[in-house]
């Protein structure tokens, strides 16, 4: 692989770091950016680590009129041994790529923004916070920057990483949460860009959501945009059900974005010989399973979350408890081995950390 060149440019005027148990997600960024630009016909160019600091865009760049966009989302942890630790990062690369090709946009040599990101890190290491579930939250995204007003793939993008140190997603921290299951509003159908990390999925999610909010329900839960009754996604995380011993997470059907938490589960289930399942689950089989007692427990599963455990659903008016409204032992399993291993705590049988080890003197 070439070594990727990048122009460092270290601000002069570092910011005040907040305190470990203020972290908000997703409020507070780090002192440097990545950036490089594409040009149609040039390819990749004038990669550098800058200042973070707002961009000028022009106001017809193709990003805010038709949305071409796509982003990724993982964490940095710092480890008793010093170490920076990346969970799968090769994955969200290659999920980039697959979402950017959806869009029409063009892709990243994968190999190379990682090594980007990996001196990003080794620059801003001293934003990686090292209380109990905290991490450095990194959002890789590409937007395209072409000032045109018709409606064609633009010619021109911008790739950029930024970090954001950050505590648990959720105010209920690692307890379970009550779920509203949406009826109304669809999040994506086949066909359509719900494989995708895109921003129109999410913008297109946050109206259900407000609802939900208003309710008193932490996510909402998505249904098939056809027949309105087999579960795809809970918010904007992945889903699973463990029903009479055997856990079940609805297959990808071109509507669901295939997580790399949900990837990481379905491993660990496989590798403790704990029968997983990937197929349609309706939300009446649901219902059944609760009220015969054979629900054991949900969770959702995600970069941001890690696990995030589900006590309550609301369907149709009628709540569906869920372990009493306790966290399942498989839930609480799963997120001290993941978090076990994203952190070093624990051995990674599977190869999937890797250490970002250069010095920042090296630089």
């Amino acid at each position: 692989m070439t070594a990727l060149k990048i122009q460092v440019n270290l601000t002069d005027s570092k910011k005040e770091k907040p305190l470990s148990d203020h972290l908000e997600f997703g409020r507070v960024f780090t002192d440097h950016m990545f950036s490089a630009d594409y040009i149609e016909g040039q390819g990749w160019t004038n990669h550098r680590i800058e200042p973070y600091a707002p961009l000028q865009l022009d106001p017809a760049s193709i990003i805010f009129h038709y949305g071409q966009t796509v982003f990724e989302g993982l964490k940095a942890y710092s480890s008793k041994d010093g170490t920076i630790k990346l969970f799968r990062p090769e994955q969200n690369m290659k999920r980039l790529n697959q979402s950017s090709e959806r869009l029409c946009m063009p892709l990243v040599n994968e190999e190379l923004a990682l090594e980007g990101l990996k001196r990003l890190l080794e620059i801003d290491q001293e934003w990686i916070p090292t209380a109990e579930g905290t991490s450095l939250y990194i959002r890789p995204f590409i937007i395209a920057t072409e000032a045109y007003l018709g409606v064609s793939p633009s010619k021109k993008y911008k790739f950029m990483i930024i970090l954001s140190p950050v505590g648990s997603y959720y105010k209920e921290g690692i307890h379970p949460v009550k779920i509203l299951v949406e009826n109304e509003y669809v999040r994506a159908v086949a066909g359509g860009t719900g494989m995708a990390k895109t921003a129109g999925n999410y913008a297109s999610g946050l109206k259900a959501q407000q609802v939900a909010a208003e309710k008193g329900y932490a996510q909402v839960l998505w249904l098939d945009g056809i027949e309105r009754k087999y579960i795809e996604e809970v918010g904007a995380m992945n889903i699973f059900f463990k029903i009479n011993g055997e856990v079940i997470t609805p297959a990808l059907n071109g509507s669901i974005l295939e997580g790399i938490t949900r990837k990481s589960v379905i491993q660990l289930l496989q590798h403790w010989n704990i029968p997983v399942t990937e197929r349609k689950i309706s939300m009446e089989e649901i219902r059944t399973a609760q009220k015969n007692g054979l629900l054991d427990e949900s969770f959702g599963t995600g970069t941001a979350a890690v696990i995030s455990p589900i006590g309550e659903f609301n369907w149709k008016d009628e709540k569906l408890v869920v372990n009493n409204g306790e966290m399942g032992g498989l839930s609480e399993r799963l997120y001290n081995t993941l978090t076990g291993i994203q952190t070093g705590k624990i051995e990674d049988p599977f190869g999937w950390v890797i250490e970002v080890e250069k010095p920042i003197n090296q630089l």
